[in-house]
């Protein structure tokens, strides 16, 4: 064979032999970097582990733990903090706009998305969120969409703050965190039914209080009423066993359901909330009831009592109530 010619046809097969190596060396990083892509989600999963939280809208899976936060409520936005996460997105609170005063300054760099009731799914987006928490009482029927945007945990209510911390403390990969939290709010339960058992006229009733410009409401359960009856307090005496979380008072006649051995009330410092007040409060009715009586008349923080809803304001409410009846924490 013509040597010119078999130097040819080796160079071709040279040239052959280093493509097809090439392609395979192509396909192979190919499958390598999916296969590298799967291993590390895997290994992700296997160290952090893919986080499962069941809530009041089923079950949501987070596959790593976030560190973008949006809260769509305010016992979240409250409760989040006492994790040392900041929330990128919150919604606006309902008095001392934008933000209550005794959380303010956590939130000084935070992006406001609209209000609870009507949150801005644009702006919540925009934030590019890990995780979204909401209540089913304000969220329910938008809870599809901010799922699209981000894994949502929600709450049935947005008062329920013992129930809040868990579920923060589940998505956040924080559960140990959570315990803690719950624990020492448990322990300064104890030490207040233990001190407040001293007092003469233990046990007491109370009953929550909210003046409007045109009727008066009893809050029985809700936030501030449940906190009060773990504490040890008896529902107001005349609403007993009845199972009510908020009584509508339209008119003075019905004044005798307020009776109750201690009174904690809020109220809009308006004119027309004033005069209601101060026309209520001057009615033989009122001027019978037991807490009155007694002296036992307390006005409390609105934001703490009723506003906020989340573990911080718990424990405002519950430094409010050593406060009122004299006793060391």
């Amino acid at each position: 064979m013509n040597k010119k010619l078999l130097l040819l046809i080796v160079a071709c097969l040279v040239s052959a032999f280093v493509l097809a190596a090439c392609g395979g060396s192509e396909d192979e990083a190919t499958d390598a970097t999916e296969s590298d892509s799967g291993t590390a989600s895997e290994s992700a999963e296997s160290e952090g582990g893919a986080i499962e939280v069941e809530h009041a809208m089923g079950t949501t899976t987070l596959e790593e733990k976030p560190e973008r936060v949006v809260s769509l409520y305010q016992g979240a936005t409250d409760t989040v903090l006492e994790f040392d996460v900041t929330p990128v997105g919150v919604v606006e609170s309902w008095v001392q706009v934008p933000m209550y005063d005794y959380i303010k300054e956590d939130l000084q760099d935070v992006t406001y998305v609209g209000q609870e009731t009507q949150p801005n799914l644009e702006e919540i987006a925009a934030l590019e969120p890990d995780v979204i928490f909401a209540s089913q009482i304000r969220h329910e029927e938008i809870y599809e969409q901010l799922s699209q945007i981000a894994p949502t945990i929600v709450n049935e209510t947005i008062y329920d703050f013992k129930e809040t911390t868990n579920l923060i403390g589940q998505a956040l990969g924080e559960e140990e965190k959570a315990e803690t939290l719950l624990a020492d709010w448990d322990s300064r339960i104890a030490d207040f039914q233990e001190k407040i058992a001293s007092n003469e006229n233990w046990p007491m009733s109370a009953a929550v209080l909210n003046y409007r410009a045109d009727h008066a409401r009893i809050y029985v359960t809700g936030f501030a009423g449940s906190i009060l009856q773990e504490a040890g307090f008896e529902e107001p005496i005349e609403l007993q066993g009845q199972n009510e979380e908020i009584v509508m008072l339209n008119d003075k006649e019905a004044i005798p359901q307020m009776n109750a051995d201690v009174f904690f009330q809020f109220m809009e410092d308006t004119p027309d909330v004033q005069n209601t007040f101060e026309d209520w409060t001057a009615h033989p009715l009122y001027q019978n009831l037991e807490a009155v009586k007694n002296d036992n008349v307390f006005t409390v923080d609105e934001v703490a009592w009723n506003m906020a809803g989340g573990l911080q304001a718990a424990n405002l409410m519950l430094d409010d109530m050593y406060e009122y009846f004299e006793l060391e924490q």
